[in-house]
């Protein structure tokens, strides 16, 4: 039973209805300012603070803020490890953003950079993007209450009477000697609060705090991280790191060499690498070592490195750390963010040669004729773009320098990546794929031989990898098409005197060539005349005189000996002799195709011109000098007739008769011409051209022997770093150019340099041209006259006598070299006699 004790006496104004009812509405306004007024002071939803929920902030709550534990040496990251190093224990703090793709093990370097900041006494904090903005709020602020934020402010934050990144920062911007690591932010516009970009920096993740703030990220763009971060992009790790990583997992699969050879070929991807050295770590492993994993990986890869992980389809955690899902989270996010191609644009790049792609290529129409979507211009480019921003795809910055050809816009994809994405592409649409790929490089190289000069010759060289793909995809019906196609690009290349990637593809057309036609069939014995001219630019000397033997043997039998094709092939067989020091009997050759050529092709033809012009060459190697300038006066006068000044063929012959007139001692009109032909070449074909290169020598030469050591000092150092950096350190032309740079040096008085370059040089003679080449001779000689200057006299005697007795028994006793050293030997003997009065005097360089 419940009672109601109501008072029997109730007060005066408690009858009065009207007053009682004012009393309520004064109450109830009061109430509702109160409300108002506290509303205001927190911050209303409009524009103040908003209350938030902190009750973990206390106590760190279901995820540790620790460090994960590195395990292994950390390798091949030293300056990176220590350009963090430096922003920690710097003043006043910062943001580095350690970034893409994945796979290259931004995390591993993030903790091994926590780990060498803890024990340098600093506090650090681990903090994993959960691609939620109010998590990370949280973290940050749990961190920033370690590092002493007051309970009292934290309330406010809590009540909303201030902005919790506000008080956060504030109190971060005070305190020194903290490292706070928020790792994996692969979606940094999520970041927050709110939706203003990162690069205010008003969010949760700024750069000026009194401490470091390390970020991990896929997101390359300086763009998304402003101007006030540092970003530390990561590239592949180099192969002797990456041996050492596979080392330490494996370190019983083999040598030192065979772990860098693996990690070349696995990209050095941190990743990669880790699954490839945890396998061969399993006892239970088919492959044990790391040549037989490397060897596995060509007819194996899906099952190695290209295997699914049946948890990587909802867990991004175990995605990260399989390669073959890795790069699907970022490709998923790209998707998610509007670049609906950009999957579909990296898989058919993927299907390309693992070599740089030009981007003009890449065009709309061949997205389209590739994948059956549609596709635009802008929608092509913010692919790209986005694949970019991931790094899925680099771009390369151009090798040659400003002065060199304009460059062409480069796609590069990780090894790793190209084979991945390649792997996983449904094989229904594989061949769709590559039958575009095969249309439209085929139109690109038909659109590139018919442009004028060498305006296609940079586009040409990027092309070149990808074409050997195409001649094997081709069918019986249009393989002759498909090698016509790389015979195309193959002489674009050779014009533009890139020679390297000219070998690639006339290497290929031969093997190709010897499967489907008779050995016998002009078109091969054309292609294997081919080969061997592009061997003899490569300085590959006797390959190519022995290929050329061997094609004219067969023209001659086949075609007969008066044949263009025959004459040809004579001539170059000459060439090659010539450039092997076989100057007698190149000389022969020569002589006879002359005279085969005016008879059959006429006096004018541009064939009889080139091989008179040969012969004049061959005829200075065994010292016939005025009849060499001769030839080639007369040739030049007939090029500049027929073919017009700027040619070619007409800058050669002008700079035969060039050299030949340095030979006979017209130094001064020889450099005259040195420096006309020079001029033209770098107009015509280009300053990096072989041909520039060699005129640019050559104006060296002539100068020098005009007493301008000086200046053809420079020349020569220019000359050689271009030789060495377009045609190798090893090239017959860069070892020239070492020899010719010694010289200088010598004549300025450097012969201790001198001496040391021209050491360097006979050894690298003797190797790749042999003993007896008149190159080597040459060597041997200058050595010789260096070692003199510096007063080795005994040592340049005994080499000058060597030298005069491989030269009388190789060029015979008359020529102008045999007669250098015999005067040179009988120098360096009276300098044994009488040092002190010969010391200033050094022998003739040759």
């Amino acid at each position: 039973m419940v009672t109601n004790y109501v008072t029997a006496n109730p007060p005066t104004w408690a009858e009065n209805s009207l007053l009682v009812w004012s009393v309520f509405g004064v109450l109830g306004a009061v109430s509702l300012g109160l409300v108002l007024w506290e509303r205001r002071l927190a911050g209303d939803p409009e524009g103040g603070a908003r209350p938030v929920a902190l009750g973990r902030i206390a106590a760190v709550g279901g995820h540790s803020m620790n460090p994960p534990a590195v395990s292994v040496p950390v390798r091949g990251r030293g300056a990176e490890l220590e350009q963090i190093g430096q922003l920690v224990r710097g003043p006043g703090g910062g943001m580095v953003v350690v970034c893409g793709a994945g796979g290259l093990g931004k995390t591993t370097l993030a903790a091994e950079a926590a780990a060498r900041a803890r024990a340098e006494g600093r506090v650090v904090v681990w903090i994993r993007w959960r691609d939620d903005a109010t998590q990370l709020g949280q973290d940050l602020a749990q961190a920033a209450h370690i590092l002493g934020l007051p309970e009292a402010r934290l309330e406010e934050a809590r009540t909303g009477r201030v902005s919790l990144v506000d008080a956060v920062w504030e109190h971060l911007a005070t305190v020194e000697g903290w490292l706070i690591v928020v790792d994996n932010v692969d979606t940094p516009t999520r970041v927050g609060p709110g939706s203003g970009p990162l690069s205010a920096y008003r969010g949760w993740l700024r750069p000026h705090g009194g401490g470091a703030i390390l970020v991990t990220s896929r997101d390359t763009s300086p763009q998304t991280w402003g101007p006030d971060a540092a970003l530390l992009a990561l590239d592949p790790l180099a192969d002797k790191a990456g041996g050492a990583v596979l080392l330490d997992a494996a370190p019983r699969a083999g040598t030192e060499g065979e772990a860098e050879a693996l990690a070349a070929r696995l990209g050095g991807l941190p990743l990669g690498l880790n699954a490839a050295g945890t396998y061969l770590s399993v006892p239970t492993s088919r492959h044990r070592t790391f040549a037989t994993y490397q060897h596995a990986l060509e007819n194996e890869f899906g099952d190695l490195l290209g295997a699914e992980h049946p948890a990587a389809a909802t867990d991004p955690e175990s995605a990260r750390r399989v390669v073959r899902h890795t790069w699907d989270l970022s490709l998923d996010q790209l998707h998610q963010d509007g670049y609906t191609l950009a999957r579909p644009v990296l898989q058919l790049l993927a299907l390309l040669a693992p070599a740089p792609i030009p981007r003009t290529l890449i065009t709309p129409s061949l997205v389209t004729d590739a994948t059956g979507l549609p596709a635009t211009a802008a929608t092509v480019e913010s692919a790209l773009a986005g694949l970019h921003q991931y790094g899925l795809i680099r771009t390369p910055p151009p090798t040659a320098p400003e002065t060199a050809e304009p460059s062409v816009g480069q796609l590069q994809l990780h090894l790793l990546v190209r084979e991945v994405t390649a792997h996983t592409l449904p094989h229904s649409q594989l061949t769709e794929a590559l039958t575009a790929i095969d249309l439209h490089l085929s139109q690109a190289i038909t659109a590139l031989a018919g442009l004028p000069g060498r305006a296609g010759w940079p586009l040409a060289r990027l092309l070149a990898p990808h074409l050997p793909p195409h001649l094997d995809r081709s069918t019986p019906q249009d393989f002759t098409t498909a090698l016509g196609v790389l015979e195309d690009l193959a002489n674009v290349l050779s014009s533009a005197g890139a020679h390297s990637e000219e070998l690639l593809l006339r290497r290929h057309v031969v093997e190709a060539e010897a499967l489907q036609l008779d050995p016998d069939h002009p078109d091969t014995l054309n292609s294997r005349n081919n080969l061997a001219s592009a061997l003899n630019h490569l300085g590959d000397h006797r390959q190519a005189a022995d290929l050329h033997q061997q094609t004219l043997a067969d023209r001659e039998r086949t075609l007969g000996p008066n044949h263009p094709h025959t004459l040809g092939s004579r001539n170059n067989l000459a060439n090659a002799l010539n450039d092997l020091g076989e100057h007698r009997q190149a000389a022969d050759l020569h002589r006879q195709n002359l005279a085969d050529r005016e008879r059959t092709l006429g006096p004018d033809h541009p064939d009889t011109l080139s091989s008179r012009n040969n012969l004049a060459s061959a005829l200075t190697g065994i010292g016939e000098h005025r009849q060499a300038a001769d030839l080639h006066q007369q040739t030049l006068a007939d090029y500049e007739r027929t073919l017009g000044p700027d040619h070619p063929h007409t800058l050669g012959s002008r700079n035969n008769l060039a050299n030949a007139l340095n030979d006979l001692g017209e130094h001064r009109q020889a450099a005259d011409l040195h420096r006309q032909n020079l001029a033209d070449y770098e107009r015509t074909l280009g300053p990096d051209h072989p041909h520039t290169l060699n005129s640019r020598n050559n104006l060296a030469n002539a100068l020098s022997d005009l007493g301008e050591h000086r200046q053809a000092t420079d020349l020569h150092l220019q000359t050689l770093a271009d030789h060495e950096r377009i045609l190798g350190p090893n090239h017959p032309a860069s070892l020239g150019s070492r020899n010719n740079l010694a010289n200088a040096l010598n004549h300025l008085g450097d012969h201790q340099q001198a001496a040391d370059l021209h050491l360097q040089t006979l050894a690298d003679r003797e190797r790749t041209l042999g003993p007896d080449h008149p190159d080597t001779l040459s060597s041997r000689n200058n050595l010789a006259s260096a070692l003199t200057g510096i007063g080795e006299h005994r040592q340049a005697a005994d080499l000058h006598q060597q030298t005069l007795a491989d030269r009388e028994r190789t060029l015979g006793p008359n020529h102008p070299h045999t007669l250098t050293s015999r005067n040179n030997l009988t120098t360096a003997r009276a300098l044994l006699d009488a040092p002190s009065t010969w010391r200033r005097w050094l022998p003739r360089l040759r």
